[in-house]
């Protein structure tokens, strides 16, 4: 097991090294395309520090935005599984409920984040709480539907067991039902995650005085590749590092879960 970690670890450098040499090459030592539409990985390297404590163009600093960026996604990310998975849980529990709330749900359910932007606005204006309901609105649809299919997984032949010990529903729910149900609700989670990263960025582009989207959406404006390509990369790291907590604790928690 040890073998293959080292070995996902060294591939996975070796293809990063790759990419930035043909990126380097491409654009600086072969000039195949412009610096002006395609700054190289040097000029992004430099921008990158230079942003670390430079507030221009955009009036703040790369881990100011960043800060506003993590604030903003985490805020909408717990409200959504909080809100979510517990409503998730009661839809594929309780069929009475699951009755009523299930076609409110597939309603809602197709409706793309970014198109509540608009109302976001023109209800809470450009502030935090605008985008932290976009970004509920990302993480919540995950949660309850994993959450659902993992309740609904649960086995009858395991129910009837716990009925015949003279176990309550409630009883059942939580010692039967949920622990069968938890490696649906962490994927959950982790879908969750990496919707509500995205709309963060588009919402930010939108409606936002601060954050990477914004920083992007400036470097749109005046022509600059660099901070764009800065932003974007930025972006990346940071959405594979939550990744990687998230399957830290996927590895403690819901391995050999009973």
């Amino acid at each position: 097991m040890k073998n293959n970690n080292k070995k996902y670890i060294i591939l996975s450098v070796c293809s990063i090294c790759i990419f930035v040499l043909l990126w380097f090459l491409i654009t600086d030592v072969f000039a195949l395309v412009s610096q002006i539409m395609l700054p190289g990985p040097i000029e992004v390297v430099k921008s990158f520090m230079d942003k670390i404590v430079n507030v221009n163009p955009d009036g703040a600093t790369l881990f100011q935005h960043i800060l506003a960026s993590l604030k903003v996604a985490l805020m909408g990310f717990f409200l959504g599984i909080i809100i979510g998975i517990p409503l998730g849980i009661a839809m594929g529990w309780f069929e009475n409920l699951d009755k009523f709330l299930k076609p409110i749900f597939d309603l809602i359910r197709p409706i793309p984040p970014v198109a509540w932007i608009p109302l976001m606005i023109m209800w809470l204006g450009i502030g935090i709480m605008s985008k932290a309901v976009i970004i509920f609105f990302s993480a919540f649809i995950p949660c309850v539907i994993n959450a659902y299919a993992g309740i609904k997984q649960t086995r009858s032949v395991h129910i009837w067991v716990a009925q015949t010990f003279g176990a309550s529903r409630m009883t059942i729910l939580w010692k039967v039902a949920i622990p069968t149900a938890f490696p649906y609700i962490f994927t959950g989670i982790c879908l969750s995650l990496g919707l509500a990263w995205t709309s963060l960025v588009a919402a930010e582009m939108l409606a936002s005085t601060k954050g990477l989207g914004f920083m992007i959406q400036m470097g749109r404006m005046l022509a600059r590749p660099d901070i764009i390509l800065v932003g974007m990369i930025t972006i990346g790291g940071l959405g594979a590092l939550l990744a990687g907590i998230l399957l830290l604790l996927e590895r403690k928690f819901v391995k050999g879960w009973p």
